[in-house]
């Protein structure tokens, strides 16, 4: 389907003859009246919709993505201690990159950066189809490929993120984030269910090929999007201001906070890396079955953002955040204990609700504490924790469950998880009493 070019489309009638719609300095839009805000009304900035767009395709790709290759190196080893590793592969790149990736995008143009990103796991995607059909494709292989991947998302998800507020106004801001997260919700719900329909049915390559085509829709996108990113005088990424960013994040008891609980409750309670393990040897449910599990957590994902999209915005953001990260752990425990699959797949839609409403949270807390020249640093930083969370605690599940057992590994992470966030909770009182305002203002 076509795109028109933002540029050439006529601005809506409440936009006409403002200064602002007229004015090249870059910056955000206008805000809509405050009578007529709803979340869905933030769609009608062309930029935010083609981005959001854009992100839902790639959301679908990367999902996709994962899902095949951590099936197909399953299968190649039969292995959780493979599983593992795969957690580290995709962690080290990010740890070592991520912090000149954020500050690259606060330097240079944000866009191009996503674009050139994109380009690496299209490619890589591409290669395996390719070994896949030709049954070439090995374990080494797959870690390259994944390294590879994870070295350019140190790149995508900082300037992707510090995009974001680029395209609306402050005021909409925590709108933008509940309908961007709502579609990227849907991608990663729709990139599981296919890739698991596509293992069952045609096979390892096909799967591979379809993750190739969506992430070109999503290049593709991204090259019409005009953002409002202020050009700045700097040209080359220092230490400095990578200094600059780490200082400005210990500065806020908040944002590190919220960081903090993330990383250390899913570092311990993700089960995303045994997923496989429950499909094949606990539940019994094959690649099919696989599908499902690996989407259910972002079916519940998705349906907590549109329940978010229609009912009155969180204001309190620090108590609901330790709130849902709280619930995130009993329903990792619950999973984790559970032998039926269709209860399986409800404790793990409750994980997915969990955590989307913690990914808005902290998404709208972040960006709203930051300023526009810091965001690309500050993501970078966030994507540090939030890798960590993810990838880190891949690997300590995938160690864990082959010294123990995948139900051990994933139990006593639940329970580790809601110890974290009781101890955060009270020690940082900044967190706790974090809450914004009508025009999203931080109230102190």
């Amino acid at each position: 389907m076509l795109v028109p070019d933002p540029d050439k489309i006529p601005k809506p009638p409440d936009d006409a003859g403002a200064p602002e719609a007229r004015s090249p300095a870059p910056g955000p839009p206008p805000a809509s009246p405050p009578g007529r805000r709803t979340p869905v009304t933030v769609l009608r900035h062309r930029p935010l919709a083609i981005w959001i767009a854009s992100r839902f395709a790639s959301g679908t790709a990367s999902t996709l993505l994962r899902t095949v290759l951590a099936w197909q190196l399953f299968q190649l080893t039969r292995s959780e201690l493979a599983l593992g590793v795969l957690g580290i592969i995709q962690f080290v790149p990010a740890l070592l990159t991520s912090l000149v990736g954020g500050a690259a995008a606060d330097v240079w143009d944000r866009k191009r950066i996503v674009v050139a990103a994109q380009a690496m796991p299209l490619l890589a995607a591409m290669i395996l189809s390719w070994t896949t059909a030709q049954n070439t494709a090995g374990v080494l292989e797959i870690y390259v490929v994944v390294g590879c991947c994870a070295f350019a998302m140190a790149f995508e998800a900082p300037a992707r993120a510090a995009t974001l507020p680029s395209l609306v106004p402050r005021a909409e801001f925590s709108a933008a984030v509940t309908v961007y997260t709502t579609f990227q919700s849907l991608a990663f719900v729709t990139g599981p269910a296919i890739g698991g329909l596509l293992l069952a049915y045609i096979g390892i390559a096909p799967a591979y090929l379809m993750s190739t085509g969506l992430y070109a829709t999503s290049m593709a996108l991204v090259a019409l999007v005009k953002t409002g990113q202020a050009k700045g005088d700097k040209r080359r990424v220092t230490l400095g201001q990578i200094k600059e960013g780490l200082a400005f994040v210990r500065s806020k008891p908040a944002v590190l906070g919220a960081m903090a609980l993330d990383m250390f409750a899913v570092i311990f309670a993700g089960a995303t890396a045994l997923l496989p393990v429950y499909a094949d040897k606990i539940l019994h449910v094959g690649a099919k079955g696989y599908g499902l599990l690996a989407a259910s957590l972002d079916i519940g994902a998705l349906v907590t953002s549109l329940a978010l999209i229609v009912l009155p915005p969180i204001r309190r953001l620090g108590r609901a955040l330790i709130v849902a990260i709280a619930l995130y752990g009993v329903a990792t425990i619950a999973f984790g204990l559970s032998r039926s699959f269709p209860l399986s797949v409800a404790a793990y839609i409750a994980v997915g609700m969990a955590d989307q409403v913690s990914v808005v949270i902290r998404s709208t807390l972040i960006q709203l504490s930051t300023p526009d020249a810091l965001r690309g640093r500050v993501s970078s930083i966030s994507m540090i924790f939030i890798g960590a969370s993810n990838q880190l605690g891949a690997a300590e599940a995938g160690f864990l469950a082959a010294a123990t057992s995948a139900t051990f590994a994933v139990v006593s992470g639940g329970a580790v998880c809601i110890a974290v966030v009781a101890v955060i909770a009270l020690r940082v009182t900044q967190l706790r009493r974090f809450a914004i305002d009508d025009q999203g203002q931080v109230i102190e």
